[in-house]
């Protein structure tokens, strides 16, 4: 499982790999930037799928599923483009896209669209730092706080955020790092040739045109739009991943 962030610790995600692991064998990690992983960069594309590629090594896995969530969608097909060898498919939930701007201009903007007012502005000034490299751990902590709810289908009524971490050197320079290699890894989506399946939430603030637009040009991919859920598809549709998992596990097993 890789998680999202892309300067988040692993601990949101806790609750998916809990229902995975009723019918699979979930390894999961934390991403370097945090402890107990390396928290020394280089922070960039290239480095977390050779760090992919360490973890199924140390697990001895010759082959796995890969699921990864928001950021961690992303990173999934940038493995499926460089070491199909070792997969045996992808699902990408609610991901970042891989084609064109990868939607997220329209994703930060509709976080912040769904943000209360009152705290509008702010959220958006530490976003600006944040993206700058000029927000501290703490600050990109409160700048998560405020558009917590934004996530969610029902932001009035969203969870309380639960205990995360975040690195904000990492997120910096891996912003960077993403744009600079989305040309590659868009042209490199035909030449995908394991099964890949998307989830995405039908009233997640991240574009359903993130899944899209990358299963159009993914040989057989295909895409699952859950409704009443938001970006956290598994917490307001539980088994849904699951029962996503299963279709694609299906398809490698037939």
């Amino acid at each position: 499982m890789l998680h999202g962030g892309p300067g988040l610790g692993f601990d949101y995600l806790r609750g998916l790999a809990d229902e995975l692991a009723e019918e699979n064998d979930v390894a999961w990690y934390q991403q370097r930037g945090l402890e107990p992983s390396a928290v020394e960069g280089p922070y960039s594309v290239a480095m977390d799928v050779a760090d992919a590629c360490r973890v199924l090594d140390a697990l001895g896995w010759q082959t796995a599923y890969v699921v990864g969530h928001s950021w961690g969608g992303h990173l999934a097909v940038h493995v499926a483009v460089a070491m199909p060898e070792r997969l045996l498919g992808v699902l990408a939930v609610d991901p970042l896209g891989s084609v064109g701007d990868r939607c997220w201009p329209e994703f930060d903007e509709e976080i912040l669209r769904r943000t209360p007012e009152s705290v509008r502005a702010r959220a958006r000034e530490i976003d600006e730092l944040s993206t700058a490299g000029e927000a501290d751990d703490e600050l990109a902590l409160e700048g998560m706080r405020l558009v917590w709810p934004a996530y969610f289908a029902d932001p009035e009524n969203a969870p309380p955020m639960p205990d995360v971490r975040i690195a904000g050197a990492r997120s910096a320079q891996m912003v960077a790092s993403i744009f600079a290699e989305l040309p590659s890894l868009e042209a490199g989506l035909p030449g995908i040739r394991v099964p890949v399946g998307f989830v995405h939430g039908a009233r997640s603030p991240m574009p359903l045109t993130a899944s899209t637009d990358a299963a159009a040009r993914i040989p057989s991919a295909w895409v699952e739009v859950v409704d009443g859920a938001g970006h956290f598809t598994w917490v307001e549709a539980p088994g849904a991943v699951r029962a996503a998992l299963r279709r694609l596990t299906a398809v490698v097993d037939a």
